[in-house]
């Protein structure tokens, strides 16, 4: 039998799969098959602090902040009626799924102002969440705000709210960053105990026939996966923080990689809106049979076994490799060309 117990912010979870932010999770009979597939964690669909603000009819005082918010949707807030649930449902869900389940639930908050991120981080914890997941977007729009700006502000946030709470909190990264090793390592000053790799860039389409600018949503796909791999990569063994890759895992290959990679987990979430809940289960067989095919006994045995630190040959994490791979790239094609 393959050992796949690990531990992720502190907590110890009895295999890779963690199930990323998803509407899925709102349902307790889908919690529950979560759990029964063989997740080892949910993190619960987020809690905008936009949804209370509209309850509350301040929406137009928080859009007024601008550019100083981390909130992905803040430029694309769908009306009142689109939302979920309140603050008080959402709360009641986390103890329900508490209840439901012996797996880790963790709360998931996008919030829009310092003061939100840390009210709401207080009552996931009293509702009995096992960890938090700060789901951070951040964009500059105005000219006059310096990466600096942004990356201080993340920094504030952060500080804030793993003061306020006791559970460990995990921050949920865009990958735009200058410097990544940098900012990470910063994070972990601030009290993360771990940062998820990467929040998708959801961006919007042009509509040219009604001149109108619309919110486009689209599953991950695998390749989306490669650009995790190599920060995660470089990573690994630099920094004390649990690292989660989330954004392309759908198989176990892809489990498998972001694992060598260094990764301690995986969050996955478009696999399971596309092959449903019980794909989970398939992954970690296939797993196990890769792994018992190659006669390891755990799967903590390839952790890092790709990682920058590991592999005798870094250039293919640095700049060395960026000549290399179009070269190999002109060669094939001029050898397809005869």
């Amino acid at each position: 039998m393959i050992d796949f117990s690990t531990q992720y912010l502190g907590l110890k979870l009895n295999g890779p799969i963690v199930v990323s932010s998803t509407p899925l999770s709102e349902s307790i009979d889908n919690v529950r098959r979560m759990e029964d597939a063989g997740a080892s964690a949910i993190v619960l669909h987020s809690l905008f602090e936009e949804q209370l603000a509209l309850e509350s009819r301040t929406l137009d005082d928080d859009l007024s902040r601008g550019t100083e918010s981390f909130a992905e949707s803040l430029g694309y807030l769908p009306d009142l009626k689109d939302y979920r649930m309140t603050q008080e449902v959402y709360l009641e869900h986390l103890r329900q799924c508490k209840e439901a389940v012996r797996i880790p639930i963790m709360g998931s908050l996008n919030g829009a102002t310092p003061g939100g991120w840390v009210r709401f981080a207080k009552d996931m914890e009293q509702a009995g969440a096992d960890a938090i997941e700060l789901n951070t977007y951040a964009l500059a729009t105005d000219k006059r705000q310096t990466s600096a700006d942004l990356e201080g502000q993340l920094l504030a946030l952060v500080t804030a709210v793993t003061a306020a709470v006791k559970v460990p909190v995990a921050v949920k990264l865009s990958q735009w960053f200058t410097s990544l090793p940098h900012l990470v390592g910063q994070l972990e000053e601030a009290g993360a105990r771990g940062v998820v790799l990467f929040n998708r860039f959801y961006q919007p389409d042009f509509d040219i026939e009604t001149l109108e600018v619309r919110p486009t949503l689209h599953f991950s796909k695998p390749s989306e996966l490669l650009p995790r791999l190599h920060w995660a990569a470089i990573l690994y063994g630099h920094v004390n923080l649990d690292i989660a890759i989330t954004g392309g895992v759908h198989s176990a290959e892809d489990v498998l990689k972001s694992i060598m990679a260094g990764g301690g987990v995986v969050l996955m979430a478009s696999a399971l809106h596309i092959h449903g809940i019980d794909h989970i289960r398939k992954v970690l067989d296939d797993m196990h049979y890769w792994l018992e095919k190659r006669e390891y006994t755990s799967l903590w045995e390839t952790r890092g076994c790709l990682s920058r630190r590991s592999v005798p040959d870094t250039s293919a994490f640095d700049r060395g490799n960026y000549i290399k791979t179009l070269s190999s790239y002109s060669l094939r094609q001029t050898v397809a060309a005869f």
